[in-house]
């Protein structure tokens, strides 16, 4: 057989038009620009409106990389949404299917949090690699400004909204040259965005829970402790099992959580700061869209030339991480 291969030849990405800077934070928690700024590398965030659903801005990331990839719709087989932040809690990925008119693909949600993107590349290779499936759409979208705690100063100024989107084909060549997935739920405590339920009763004796969700809670310090510690190392396996190593990328490309963390891996793998690729300065912490968000920006900037490799990382609740070592197409 052929064609057992993967390329990513197309791109997308899309942001909600309203922002909100470190200065205006200030209004809502005891916080500065300078307190965000230093230690996270944030300075704002793009925040969507009561009436902007995660189906606009997936659709729109989707329309981007579906022309990149100069294919139609209805050429697609799959389309994959990675998201924590659904429209429904069925799954949205089948309202993007309809919205886009890609009558032939089917379409389900993945969710694991900031590693999601990631997970949904690897996911979407296997379907490619065992012949299924020829065009795959991925996405990566959360709008997580529905979830936070405005009034706690250790997570509303990390997090913003977006979308982003990679078009995946069947190729002869292989670009998605390794790959490396953990999770660890011994750690789930330290990052999460927890059920809670109110009791309902129905009948004498039968009582059901309501269900709403808390605000996203995070221990800080051990999530940074565990993407320094653990970030480096999926790399290192990823690269081993694609054959390289790590003099021999051209980008690396971590989810957009923290400055200082994408420093500090940068720092353990002796990767240079001109070949780290970041954006969090103007959208904050997207979870799952922050790295195809990046990629695409990157792109259209012209920095990401076809051929380019790329060592993408994600890591965050679950706890979840992976790396997937690959090479840009188009």
């Amino acid at each position: 057989m052929q064609n057992l291969g993967i390329a990513i030849t197309g791109s997308g990405s899309a942001v909600p038009t309203a922002f909100l800077d470190n200065q205006a934070l200030t209004a809502l928690v005891e916080t500065s620009d300078e307190w965000i700024s230093t230690r996270t590398g944030i300075r704002q965030r793009r925040l969507a409106n009561p009436g902007e659903s995660l189906t606009d801005l997936a659709v729109a990331a989707s329309r981007q990389a579906i022309a990149m990839a100069q294919i139609n719709p209805q050429d697609l087989d799959l389309i994959l949404l990675a998201t924590s932040t659904p429209d429904d809690l069925f799954g949205t990925a089948c309202r993007i299917q309809a919205a886009l008119g890609a009558t032939s693909a089917v379409a389900f949600d993945l969710t694991a949090a900031c590693s999601g993107f990631v997970f949904g590349l690897v996911t979407a290779a296997q379907y490619i690699r065992t012949g299924v499936y020829q065009n795959v759409l991925l996405i990566g979208a959360d709008i997580l400004s529905r979830w936070v705690d405005w009034q706690d100063r250790g997570t509303c100024v990390l997090f913003g909204d977006g979308a982003g989107a990679v078009v995946m084909q069947a190729n002869e060549t292989d670009g998605l040259l390794g790959f490396e997935l953990r999770s660890d739920g011994t750690q789930n405590n330290c990052l999460n965005l927890a059920y809670k339920a109110s009791n309902l009763d129905l009948t004498q004796g039968i009582s059901v829970g309501k269900g709403s969700f808390m605000p996203i809670s995070m221990n800080g310090k051990e999530v940074y402790r565990f993407a320094v510690q653990k970030v480096p190392e999926v790399i290192d396996k990823a690269l081993f099992r694609a054959s390289l190593c790590v003099d021999e990328i051209d980008w690396l490309l971590l989810h957009q959580a923290n400055q200082r963390i994408l420093d500090a891996v940068a720092d353990r793998m002796n990767i240079p700061k001109d070949k780290v690729l970041s954006n969090l300065a103007n959208y904050g912490n997207t979870s799952a869209a922050s790295i195809p968000l990046a990629l695409d920006e990157a792109v259209r900037q012209g920095k990401i030339k076809p051929s380019d490799i790329i060592a993408a990382s994600g890591f965050g609740a679950g706890l979840t991480w992976g790396a997937a070592i690959f090479r840009w197409s188009r």
